[in-house]
């Protein structure tokens, strides 16, 4: 894919560091309610996961773009033949695609628990 100019093990782990930030950032915006709700959490708890969520996805997928532009700057070890890149690159892009998803229809769509409207000459019986 890269030739072999490429140590393709410290890109491999680079690759993975950036997985992991977008999986934290996928739970961290999506999902942070229902992880508050599964521990019994306060609002305030809430956000916090998600301010955490980010931070540490922001940090780890930082230091896995700069491990990965090293590995492709440095020369390639003798085993580094048996690498493969692919599965990685594929993994990325189908986690940026479910993000994008994910976004997309939290955009669309009404919450889940939202009341629907009143029409015009209908009244709230308390």
């Amino acid at each position: 894919m890269w030739g072999e100019s490429v140590r393709k093990r410290t890109v491999r782990n680079g690759m993975r560091l950036v997985m992991a930030a977008l999986i934290l950032i996928v739970i961290a915006s999506f999902y942070h309610v229902q992880i508050s709700d599964l521990f019994s959490l306060t609002s305030s708890a809430e956000s916090r996961i998600y301010r955490l969520g980010m931070f540490w996805a922001a940090a780890i997928g930082g230091y896995g773009v700069v491990v990965t532009a090293f590995g492709f700057a440095l020369s390639p070890l003798k085993n580094d033949y048996q690498i493969r890149l692919r599965p990685l690159l594929i993994g990325i892009f189908v986690l940026v695609f479910i993000f994008f998803y994910l976004l997309s229809s939290s955009v669309e769509g009404p919450p889940g628990d939202e009341q629907r409207r009143l029409r015009p000459g209908e009244t709230i019986t308390i």
